[in-house]
């Protein structure tokens, strides 16, 4: 509504009518608009108002009472139009009809298959027409008086059609409501053919018990108590047609929507139809319940139901059919099935099968699952499969997992398909992507499907999945269910099963059920499971707060990459205080990424960083790989000093206790006043790994406890060894500048141990 009315006190139909006071409309038209302006907004919602202002609700209304002026008979009048100006671009549907049930939810239906509704008004007013049928008197429905009828105007706001679309919803549209009138006027006559079939039944010669007689009697009875919409019925009999049996439709035998002589069925072999085999196939088969392979085109969208009862000659023979067509109501959805006709006695025979306690856990638990299965399944199962379906169920109750079940219609129409997904793992891609496996599998033409979530921890997609006509897949239940799985299973399953694969069956659940769940989203977007197992134990791993872990890899697909990952309790480490630190141990940082591990009493984290070597690798990965990584942790802790020494991990394949060593004895000769600077020192011991590895093992030899200490002559001889050897390895060139520093560190390591330990 314009915001200027809004503030207004009076009701909206008084502001509107307002407007059309300026029209110009004549005294009878005006009259009339008063009136249908009150039933108008009386049944508007509020928040519809604001679609449009005053000025162009008038126009609306005005528009309305022209268009309902005139009309003939029980024709409806349908239009749809495009305003060239206001309305948000939107098109108008607008119908004049005689009031009935189910107008309203039909027409939605029909547009909402390929339109958007962005409103729906259907004010119910009370007419009077003359016989050429122009409007003579309009008054509000609830008047009564005048004798009039009640015609239902309704007026929808829809998605924008196109000019050369607009007879083809116009036409549909009519001809949905050309089957709400005819269901609407046959419907008593068809509930009375329903009871009269009933009290007919017992009297019939059947090939069946006198039991099953009388509970296919009480199944008409009870469709008829608001549990079925009979939206038509027809008769057929068997006859011979070109040396064949064949089934016929009885002629003037239709009503509601198979009154129409257009929708007659052509005979067909008797062979083809579903009650063939029926008298062989069980007890209830008196009753063929199954679904058309027609859609409702009234109330709701869906395959309508079909319900037939069969005639038998004295040999026990189908010689005709009864066929009801419809809808099961929600009174029969919400009711028990052990109250059911043609249900119950299959619900106590489960029951009775199970060999459960009535009053015991399992066995409410049992009469639970069947009071929420699909009516459909309740219906239209046989006992054997209804049993095999219910406690498959049941044993969900127990494990939660993943689990398909597939029925293949009897008569061959369709797929009944059964899919329990854990609740948490379900949404719209899943839906999707378990339909079109199962789409594919079956050969699918159309796929209806509905979703249950209640408080359960699965939920249930509901499948019905119907072949071209004629077609017979093959069902591979098993691949099928896989399937499934591999749809809906999670990246946390796939970890699970890596841990239990590393760690055990019992270390490893434990892990997943700890960890796993607290990994953020944008981890488990980035990392495979099998990196992520890896990482969930090196966490699992971090004692106190201030714990630290790593790992220094190439990853298995990337084996020109190189990665270092930093485990750690308490929180990651500041970016500013690992970059220096990779820096001076040989690496530049491509990359970080940073994973914050929720739900532990102590902040988790894992590091993640892309790096390069600053030169090449002397020493493959695996060689160098703990080494650095011990490195690293004493230098973040403090126990060794973050300089260009470090380097020396990498490229001589040194520990951190060595390296300080050197350190040690470079920082001795700066005090001793050597020309050499310390960055000259880091550089040149890098420079020449072979030689600084050398200058480490004449260490050793002298001071490694390990080893049998050299002493005297002996000490000498192999040190002058080492020497020739570092001495060979250093460039000609680099020889001729004396002193050189592995002359002076060679001279250091040389002297006495007494005299160095001094």
């Amino acid at each position: 509504m314009n915001p200027t009315s809004a503030a207004n006190d009076l009701s909206p139909s008084s502001v509107v009518f307002d407007e059309l006071k300026k029209i110009g409309l004549s005294p009878q038209r005006l009259s009339e608009a008063q009136v249908f302006c009150a039933a108008f907004f009386a049944r508007i919602a509020s928040s519809d108002t604001g679609l449009h202002t005053l000025a162009q609700w008038a126009v609306v209304i005005s528009s309305l009472l022209d268009f309902m002026q005139q009309r003939q008979g029980a024709q409806a009048l349908v239009r749809v139009l495009n305003p060239k100006e206001a309305h948000g671009g939107r098109s108008l549907l607008q119908i004049v009809t005689d009031d009935m049930p189910f107008l309203v939810d039909t027409v939605s239906m029909i547009v909402g298959q390929q339109l958007r509704i962005h409103a729906v008004i259907h004010p119910v007013v009370q007419v009077t027409r003359d016989g050429a049928g122009a409007l003579s008197t309009l008054s509000a429905s609830s008047e009564g008086e005048g004798g009039g009828a009640l015609e239902s105007i309704m007026h929808f706001e829809i998605d924008r059609v196109a000019e050369s679309d607009q007879a083809a919803l116009k036409s549909a549209v009519e001809a949905a409501l050309d089957d709400v009138r005819a269901a609407v006027q046959d419907w008593r006559a068809m509930r009375d053919k329903a009871l009269a079939i009933a009290d007919d039944l017992p009297q019939r010669k059947l090939p069946l018990e006198a039991a099953a007689v009388a509970e296919a009697s009480e199944f008409l009875r009870w469709l008829t108590a608001d549990n079925f919409t009979f939206l038509g019925y027809r008769e057929y009999e068997v006859a011979q047609a070109d040396g064949e049996r064949v089934l016929r439709a009885v002629a003037s035998s239709g009503l509601g929507i198979l009154r129409n002589s257009a929708r007659t069925m052509a005979p067909r072999s008797l062979q083809s139809l579903a009650a063939t085999d029926l008298p062989q196939s069980g007890a209830t088969d008196a009753i063929i319940l199954t679904k058309t392979n027609a859609r409702s085109n009234v109330h709701r969208a869906g395959y309508m139901d079909y319900v037939g009862v069969l005639k038998f000659d004295a040999a026990g023979k189908p010689v005709a059919e009864e066929r009801f067509l419809g809808l099961f109501s929600s009174n029969a959805d919400m009711a028990r099935p052990q109250d059911v006709p043609l249900v119950r006695h299959k619900v106590a025979a489960v029951l009775k099968r199970s060999a459960l306690k009535r009053d015991s856990y399992s066995g409410k638990a049992l009469r639970h699952v069947m009071e929420t299965l699909p009516r459909e399944e309740l219906l239209q199962s046989s006992e054997d499969e209804l049993f095999t379906t219910a406690m498959g169920v049941l044993e969900l109750r127990q494990r939660a997992r993943t689990r398909l079940f597939v029925r293949r219609d009897r008569y061959g129409r369709f797929f009944s398909c059964m899919v329990f997904v854990p609740r948490d793992r379900f949404n719209t891609s899943v839906r999707e992507r378990i339909e079109n496996l199962l789409g594919a599998a079956l050969r699918a033409e159309q796929i209806d499907s509905s979703v249950q979530m209640g408080e359960a921890t699965l939920a249930r997609v509901t499948l019905v999945i119907r072949p071209k006509i004629g077609d017979q897949p093959a069902v591979d239940l098993p691949s099928l269910e896989q399937g499934v799985d591999t749809i809906v299973r999670a990246w946390q399953d796939d970890v699970r099963d890596e841990l239990v694969r590393l760690r055990g069956d019992h270390e490893g659940v434990l892990l997943a059920n700890r960890y796993a769940r607290a990994l953020p989203p944008g981890y488990v977007a980035d990392v495979s499971a099998t990196v992520a197992a890896q990482d969930i134990y090196e966490l699992s791993q971090l004692a106190g707060d201030n714990a630290l872990r790593m790992s220094f890899y190439h990853p298995g697909a990337e084996p020109d990459t190189l990665r270092f990952k930093v485990y750690r309790s308490g929180g990651d480490i500041a970016l500013s205080e690992v970059l220096p630190q990779l820096e001076n141990l040989g690496l530049r940082v491509l990359t970080e990424h940073v994973h914050e591990i929720a739900g532990a009493a102590t902040p988790l984290s894992i590091q993640d960083f892309e790096v390069q070597p600053v030169g090449a690798l002397t020493f493959s990965v695996e060689q160098v790989g703990t080494l650095f990584e011990e490195a690293f942790e004493h230098i973040w802790r403090g126990d060794a000093e973050n300089d260009g020494f470090n380097r020396l991990v990498l490229a001589a394949k040194l520990n951190w206790r060595q390296v300080a060593m050197l350190r040690g004895y470079c920082k001795y000769m700066l005090q001793t006043g050597v020309a050499f600077s310390q960055a000259y020192m880091e550089t040149t011991l890098n420079h020449y790994p072979a030689i600084t590895g050398l200058l480490v093992e004449l260490f050793l030899a002298k001071f490694d406890p390990q080893r049998e200490n050299l002493q005297g002559a002996d000490l000498g001889a192999a040190a002058a060894a080492l020497g020739a050897e570092m001495r060979a390895l250093i460039p000609a060139n680099v020889q001729s500048a004396q002193p050189t520093l592995v002359d002076g560190l060679a001279a250091v390591l040389s002297r006495p141990r007494a005299e160095q330990v001094a």
